[in-house]
Formats: structure tokens, sequence, C-alpha cells
């Protein structure tokens, strides 16, 4: 893994022309959430219109990098460290984003950015597995990790905090992609475990910081459901360990194989007589996962 840069080395070799401002096209994208009508689809169908387009095309230059000041200041007060952005032209800019329904433009993050050369895979499920749940995850995690692979999670209660936790406890390398804004912990009993990462590995955030301090909780819980659909993005494959009928694991699962990456599902989640989405995923295309050669003859050469 390389050094971390400083902030706003963002390059400029993509396919835009010139060097990028940083900090004019954070405050542009913050201006944009803004809005009350934004989302992640209005501003994805927005992009989609001009191919070359940055942030800083749709917002008045004065506002954008006053907004973008007061962002990075922000940032700086909550969060001990380093933190960078990744926007869309920039050569660190992951291309396999654009497979998502509504692909961003930013991301933000701290960490190693390198981290996301190698191969990854999401582990994830339910806030409140079982303790059999838990043990199959750590399972799960010590083979993948053995075989070379990134373990991405959403940092969620649960199987992605289980996920994280048995990556470090074997020196493996795990990425989180949160819900929220950096700066921002939840569950707050993740607070020293998301540190970690961020200090460690890679800390991804997709989530505007003024937007989210604008809305209340329940408005903000939107940002979830999205967040794992960039994790499913960033990985070639998610595996579901437990997950209820309305779990937001499983829309991970059906945005994964709408982008054609792979999809597995433990079998205790079959043997589950109160679930149904196991067989309807397994219909569309998911793998049952019986023994972990499921998986590693699908992904392992």
């Amino acid at each position: 893994m390389s050094n971390k840069p400083l902030f706003a080395q963002v390059g400029g070799d993509g396919p835009f022309t010139g060097a990028v401002d940083a900090t004019l096209e954070l405050g542009a994208y913050e201006e944009l959430w803004a809005q009350p009508t934004a989302s992640f689809k209005t501003l994805a169908t927005t992009f989609s219109e001009f191919d070359d387009a940055r942030p800083s095309n749709f917002v008045e230059e004065e506002s954008a990098r006053s907004t973008g000041l007061r962002v990075i200041q922000k940032l700086r007060e909550r969060l001990s460290g380093w933190f960078g952005l990744r926007l869309r032209g920039d050569l660190d800019y992951p291309l396999c984003l654009r497979d998502a329904t509504y692909p961003v433009e930013l991301l933000y993050f701290q960490g190693y950015w390198d981290l996301l050369s190698a191969r990854s895979v999401a582990v994830v499920g339910t806030r409140k597995p079982s303790d059999e749940g838990r043990k199959r995850t750590r399972k799960l995690v010590n083979a993948l990790v053995e075989d070379g692979f990134n373990i991405v999670s959403g940092l969620a209660e649960g199987i992605d905090t289980e996920a994280h936790e048995a990556a470090l406890a074997i020196n493996g390398r795990t990425i989180a992609v949160i819900g929220t804004p950096l700066g921002e912990v939840y569950p707050k009993s993740n607070q020293m475990l998301q540190q970690r990462i961020a200090d460690e590995f890679l800390l991804i955030s997709q989530v505007p910081v003024e937007r989210y301090e604008m809305q209340n909780p329940h408005s903000n819980r939107f940002f979830f459901p999205e967040r794992n659909k960039t994790m499913s993005a960033l990985t070639e494959a998610t595996i579901i360990v437990e997950a209820g009928e309305t779990s937001g694991t499983l829309i991970q699962a059906k945005e994964a194989l709408r982008q054609g990456r792979k999809v597995f599902i433990l079998n205790s989640c079959f043997e589950n007589p109160a679930l149904t989405w196991p067989e309807r995923f397994e219909a569309e295309g998911a793998f049952r996962v019986r023994e972990y050669d499921d998986i590693r003859q699908e992904l392992v050469p």
C-alpha cells in the first residue's frame, strides 16, 4: 500500500482536462445535495446527461468554494487525521461504480485507497444474528482471508461487525462502506472499530455532510440502502450469512445480481421455513452455499 497523500490530491488525468480543484468540487457536490429534491437518482440522472460534467458545472463557483471550505473545516474538527475524496474522472475513481443503478460521482474516505485494487468480497447480513450465524461468519471470513480477499461490509451491528472483527482477528484486510458521513458513527458501539478501520485499512462514505446534518434520523435512513448498492458495485461478490424477510441486505443482493455480481446465500437461510427470499434469489441466479468450496470454485482460479 502507498503512503497516504494529503487531502485534496485528486488526480486530473482522467477524462477531464486540467487539475481537479477538490475544495471546489466537494463544495459543489454538497451544494447539489442541499436541494430539497436531491437524491442519488436525481443526481445520477443529471450527470448521465453530461458525460464530462463535474459538480462545479452546476453550481456557482463562489458558493461552491465557500461550502467546500466549510465542509472541510467540519471534517477536520471531527476526524482524528487525514481524509480524502475520489471524484469521477480521477484515475483512482473505481470504474466499477458505474455499474450501480445510481452511480455516485464523489466518495469521501479515510485510509488506504489502494486496498480497492485487491479482490474484495462483501459479507453482510442481519443486525440481530443468531449465535450460529456469528460462528458461520467467522468461519467464512477466515477462509476468504486465507484465499486473499478483502472483507467488505457496512459496519452495522450484527453480521457486519462480526465480519470486520473476524478479518482483523486474523490479520486480514477489511473495508467499511458506511451509511453516515465521515465523522459520524452508527452504531456508537462501533466507534473504536470504525476508527481502527479508518487508520489501518479503508473507510468509505458517499453521504454528504451538510445534507445529513439538515435532516432528522428518520430521513437519513435512506442513505443506508444506497450504500449497500455502492458496496455491491465495489466488490465482485456478496455473501449473505443471515437475513430476515425485510432486511436491507436483500437490497444489496438484488442490486448485486442486477450489476452482474455473484451472490452467495448460506444454506442455513434456505433451511429456515420462515424465509421465502432465499429461493427467490436462487431462481434469479444466486448460489446456495453448503460448504465454502461452493464459493471457492466460483471465485478462486
